[in-house]
């Protein structure tokens, strides 16, 4: 086995508890399906929020989707001029059978333009 660190980003239209829980658990089951992740290979998961958002912690998703045994924490983001808005990031680290080199981290909605090496 061998730890991998999966990155992946998306972004919200309102700041509101619904939206904010619903895309979360969006971009954690992409990113679970496309790294065929269990969930006893996650080590953690970090999130973080830009400072626009702020009416639930993104790890609830997480929880709520049944990610019990993960240390999850939650951060806001560093807030540099020109940046991203409304965006929801998250890190996870998991045991996996495969290498770093063959991870597939996910960029979803707006924060696309994060990553933009990622959708050729």
């Amino acid at each position: 086995m061998s730890v991998v660190s999966i990155r992946g980003a998306i972004t919200v239209e309102e700041n509101t508890r619904e939206e904010i829980l619903e895309k979360t658990e969006m971009l954690l089951k992409e990113i679970q399906r496309a790294n065929d992740i269990k969930e006893y290979e996650i080590i953690s998961i970090v999130f973080t929020m830009t400072k626009d958002l702020n009416k639930v912690y993104p790890a609830v998703a997480a929880r709520n989707m049944g990610i019990n045994q993960a240390s999850l924490l939650c951060y806001q983001e560093l807030d540099i001029e020109g940046s991203l808005e409304k965006c929801i990031r998250v890190m996870y680290t998991c045991e996996k059978s495969y290498r770093q080199k063959d991870v597939r981290h996910i960029y979803m909605e707006g924060a696309k333009v994060l990553r933009p090496d990622l959708s050729k």
